[in-house]
């Protein structure tokens, strides 16, 4: 066998092993349940934020019907709630960062005393 086939039953085999759960593997978890909530909370709440807010475009352009004054107030409703995305987004980043914080740290310093 030349050594490209080696290679590639290597990689084969990996994906096959049982994979030994490290204290890395760890840390990048709670990471992920630190962020998830609140990104997926931003994407979801950013999308429905601009639809208001073009559906209130489309009635205040008369694109969807004679109704301006309604559009005009539903846009606002629109921009307001892409204007407070962010700042929800951070209040449930940092209440992931209180919840697991402690552990996260234990957990880097535990890696980092393993390197030197």
């Amino acid at each position: 066998m030349n050594n490209n086939q080696t290679h590639l039953a290597e990689s084969i085999r990996a994906e096959y092993e049982e994979k030994k759960r490290t204290k890395l593997d760890e840390l990048m978890e709670l990471d992920r349940k630190v962020k998830r909530p609140a990104e997926i909370f931003a994407f979801v709440f950013g999308t429905i934020g601009a639809l208001v807010l073009g559906f209130g475009m489309c009635l205040a352009m008369k694109v969807l019907g004679d109704m301006m004054a309604l559009g005009i107030v539903i846009g606002v409703v629109g921009i307001a709630m892409v204007s407070v995305n962010y700042f929800i987004y951070k209040m449930i980043i940092n209440r992931g960062k209180k919840e697991y914080g402690k552990r996260i740290l234990a957990l880097t310093e535990e890696i980092i005393g393993e390197e030197k």
